[in-house]
Formats: structure tokens, C-alpha cells, sequence
């Protein structure tokens, strides 16, 4: 008896090691970032996160969407602290702790989607990732998106249409440019131009068509002007992962992962080039105002920003030359 007690206790106990065991392989990833569910940065990193629970590597990936778990802007800190496993994040927030990656919300740098996707398998980004690999940051996925322009009682499209002006600009690059235009600058996160525009915080925006789009800001402007043939708002906008986390995968989880990541690339790529023609049907819907930028619009823009956001990134950034250099060498 005490025999087949043991015995039973034994086998009880090699179970619950089983169970223990593939726990502890079992990891757990939390990724944040400050879209809603519909905007296409959601759906790339869902993509990742359904495709990786779908390779059974015992890796899931739990999505905080809506800003729900850190602030817009403060999550590149924490990811590179190891306090956050992954962001779909807009670089350029985090120039605070690395003026370089003002180089990535640049006026007039890239000039159409297909360009951006070279730029990201450039020596130029590559040198940026040097940088986020000293900040313990990986890339998974690159990704840029267009955007425009948005007025709440007119439309925007050249440098005079902003004078006087209370205007978003999603970077210090754009700041820059329109401040030089005789704007006046507020400061925020793209999920919070509605609000601002509703209050009377701001006269006219610019950001990503699918924030446009995504945060309904054609309920609030009366004059819309998409990214186009002339798209000067171009912002790199990648899925980032805390690179020590990364490196504490297996080797089955980060080949699941890499493999997600070269899909959601992909995916990303292409909607980004749909995004615009989109926001623009979502405006027209709600009866807005829709106006194209002019190719004298974009040089008489293209002109303040070189004498502005240009110059002041070369003389702010230690390396800034080189690194606009190879950014603009980039065809």
C-alpha cells in the first residue's frame, strides 16, 4: 500500500513539475500604444501578436491600446528601462533623450512611401538603430506614414495660410517650420487635437492620415489637405521591443517573432499607401473641405524648412551633417 502511495505521489509530483515547467517557458509580452483599435499601428501590432499566439511558441503578445497603460509621448523611458516589452511608437517623441531622431519627422525629407521604404533598409537607418540599440531598444517593424493638414475655420495649404495661427505640429523639426511661418506652437499627442480643436486650444493641425482619420478630427476642421503627390508630412512611425526581452526569447519564439514582424512590415507598407486616399473619403463624408497643396506650396515649404528645421537640426545634433547627409542621399 504504502507502496502504491508513494508511487501515486511520485507521479503527482512529476505533473506538477510538467505544469511548472512549461509555465515558467511561457512568457508574457505587454505592448502600449495611444491608437484606437481601428487605426492601422493597432492592426500591425495585432498582426504581430495573433500571428506569433498562432506559431504555438508559447509567446503571447497582451495589446494596451488608447494610451491605456503609458502617455503617448513617455513610453520610449520606460521601454528602454525594461518596464515595457514593446511600442508602436512615432520616433520622433523620444528625441528629447536622442536629437537624431528628430532626422525622422523631417519636412520635406521623404518623398513618397516607396522612398520611405528605402530609407528604412538604408545605412542611414541603420545608424539610427545604433542609437536605439545604446538605449537597449530593437526595431521589429518600420513603418513611415503620410500626412497632412487640417484647419478648423480654413484651409491650409502654403506658409501664409498658418500666420497667426494656434497650430499642432507632431514634432520639433515641424514646430520649427511652421513657428518660422509666423505660427504660434502648441504641443501634443496626435490623440489630442480633437479635444484641443473642440475647446478652441487650436486653429489647424498637421499629423498621420490615419490619425486624421482614426481620431474623427473631420468632425471638428472645416478644410482638410491630404498627403498627396505632394506630401510634405512624412513620419517614421516603428514597432519597437526592449532588446534585452528580445534577447531572452528562445530561439523558436524570436524566429515566431521575426517572422510576424517581416509579415506586419509588409502589411504596414501597404496600408500606409491606402491610408491616404482613406482619410480623404472620411472627410468628404462629413462634408469637409478638401485641398490639395500645390507643388509652389511645398517648395515655398520646403524653403522654410531648410533655412529653419534643417539648419537647426545640423547645429543642435552632434553628427546632425552626416546623418542629413545620408537621409538625403537616399533617392
Amino acid at each position: 500500500m504504502k507502496t502504491i502511495t508513494r508511487a501515486l505521489i511520485s507521479a503527482t509530483a512529476l505533473a506538477v513539475a510538467g505544469t511548472m515547467s512549461f509555465a515558467a517557458s511561457a512568457k508574457e509580452l505587454r505592448l502600449s500604444h495611444q491608437w484606437s483599435t481601428k487605426d492601422v499601428r493597432h492592426k500591425v501590432a495585432q498582426m504581430v501578436a495573433d500571428e506569433v499566439k498562432a506559431a504555438g511558441v508559447d509567446l503571447d503578445i497582451t495589446i494596451f491600446p488608447s494610451k491605456s497603460l503609458f502617455k503617448p509621448r513617455e513610453q520610449y523611458k520606460p521601454l528602454s528601462r525594461g518596464q515595457l516589452d514593446m511600442t508602436i511608437f512615432p520616433l520622433a517623441y523620444a528625441a528629447g533623450q536622442r536629437p537624431a531622431f528628430n532626422l525622422t519627422l523631417m519636412p520635406g525629407l521623404v518623398k513618397n512611401h516607396d522612398h520611405a521604404a528605402r530609407l528604412n533598409e538604408s545605412p542611414f537607418m541603420a545608424k539610427l538603430e545604433e542609437q536605439m540599440a545604446e538605449d537597449d531598444v530593437k526595431v521589429l517593424v518600420h513603418g513611415y506614414l503620410a500626412g497632412g493638414f487640417a484647419g478648423k475655420d480654413k484651409c491650409i495649404t502654403s506658409p501664409d495660410d498658418v500666420k497667426g495661427l494656434q497650430t499642432r505640429a507632431a514634432g520639433k523639426s515641424f514646430e520649427q517650420m511652421l513657428a518660422s511661418a509666423g505660427a504660434s506652437i502648441a504641443s501634443m499627442a496626435s490623440s489630442e487635437i480633437y479635444s484641443a480643436m473642440q475647446t478652441g486650444v487650436l486653429d489647424a493641425a498637421n499629423t498621420s492620415s490615419s490619425s486624421f482619420e482614426s481620431y474623427r478630427i473631420f468632425e471638428q476642421v472645416k478644410c482638410y489637405t491630404p498627403a498627396g503627390d505632394t506630401a510634405l508630412w512624412f513620419m517614421y512611425q516603428p514597432l519597437l521591443m526592449n532588446k534585452a526581452a528580445y534577447d531572452g526569447l528562445d530561439d523558436a519564439q524570436k524566429k515566431a517573432l521575426d517572422a510576424a514582424s517581416a509579415k506586419a512590415e509588409a502589411f504596414y507598407l501597404d496600408e500606409a499607401k491606402k491610408q491616404d486616399a482613406q482619410s480623404v473619403k472620411a472627410f468628404e463624408a462629413a462634408g469637409v473641405e478638401i485641398k490639395a497643396m500645390t507643388t509652389d506650396e511645398f517648395k515655398a515649404w520646403q524653403d522654410i524648412a531648410k533655412a529653419s528645421s534643417y539648419k537647426a537640426f545640423v547645429e543642435q545634433t552632434e553628427g546632425g551633417q552626416e546623418l542629413l547627409d545620408m537621409a538625403l542621399s537616399v533617392e
